[in-house]
């Protein structure tokens, strides 16, 4: 379901911009600023501890925090709060930055120099669902053909009772993230199992609940679909043996 009002959470290791941040969403009465933190770290434990009716829907988070990087920070946002949309700041507008903070599951990328309008508004924005790229990087078709090909093939977003407002978002568990991880580095079955401590039989229980809850045919469209949203880290080498003992 859409949120009609955004609670941010900011992310930001300069408290000064963190408080231009308030000044500059100050007049907008739908947008509240429900918490700050200096790093990826303390962002995380922020979330852990959160009073309930003070949870965040979108997080403002610096690419270049020290610590935990943006990236990483927004790979486990995605992974451990998956209702948390992230909008991903730069000092520099790159084309290679924005591809990687959406490729690790951000539904935003923009400049710090941005306006304050524009911000609220990007804010609302991703708060209900959307991507935002800045335009000025989709005008390279570089950019473009290399973005649009991360996001053209994903599933569509599962509903209840047919009705597109009510969206399910079913995250996978922290042990089927980690079998998804051996599958992408072209791990077997039997090698899943022996590095997990588990049976093989129960590496494909994990699988058959992967492909269940993503509504997916087959492990490899898993793992591309993983990949894309920043579930889990690109690996260096995927083998063209990962497909071994599926059955």
């Amino acid at each position: 379901m859409v949120n009609s009002t955004v609670r941010l959470l900011v992310v930001d290791d300069h408290p000064l911009f963190r408080q231009g941040v308030r000044w500059a969403l100050a007049n907008e009465p739908d947008i509240q600023i429900v918490g700050e933190a200096a790093n990826g770290e303390e962002a995380l434990h922020w979330l852990a501890q959160v009073d309930a009716g003070h949870e965040p829907n979108v997080m403002l988070v610096d690419l270049n925090l020290p610590g935990m990087s943006g990236l990483e920070l927004t790979r486990q946002i995605r992974r451990q709060y998956p209702s948390i949309a992230v909008v991903m700041l730069s000092m520099h507008e790159s084309d290679e930055a924005a591809f990687n903070a959406l490729r690790a599951g951000a539904a935003a990328y923009r400049s710090k120099d941005i306006k304050p309008a524009a911000l609220a508004e990007t804010l609302r924005r991703v708060a209900y669902g959307e991507y935002v790229i800045n335009d000025v990087l989709l005008e390279e078709p570089r950019v473009a053909s290399r973005i649009l090909s991360q996001f053209r093939n994903l599933p569509q977003v599962q509903t209840v009772g047919g009705d597109p407002s009510l969206q399910v978002f079913t995250p996978l568990s922290e042990r089927e993230i980690e079998v998804l991880e051996r599958i992408a580095a072209g791990h077997s079955n039997k090698e899943i199992a022996d590095e997990l401590g588990i049976s093989t039989q129960t590496v494909k229980n994990h699988i058959s609940s992967i492909l269940r809850k993503l509504s997916l045919n087959d492990r490899t469209q898993a793992v591309i679909l993983a990949l894309r949203r920043g579930w889990i880290e690109t690996p260096q080498q995927i083998q063209s043996g990962s497909g071994e003992d599926e059955e």
